[in-house]
């Protein structure tokens, strides 16, 4: 599977910056620090109501 870095991000709960990666499967997003192993995800259909018509969003994730 492939993952995509996220530059700068903070992990919420261990605090370590540049360990969040992105990631696809089933298509849901999920966000995981490979440092401590937190988890966040969000189903497509939340994704869809932050975004804004003809933009085009890998995801939104509100920590």
């Amino acid at each position: 599977m492939k993952k995509r870095f996220i530059a700068g991000a903070t992990c919420p709960k261990c605090q370590a910056v540049d360990t969040m990666a992105l990631t696809k499967e089933n298509d849901v997003e999920k966000v995981t620090c490979v440092n401590c192993g937190d988890q966040m995800s969000q189903p497509e259909e939340h994704i869809v109501k932050d975004v804004r018509p003809l933009e085009q969003v890998i995801g939104v994730f509100k920590p």
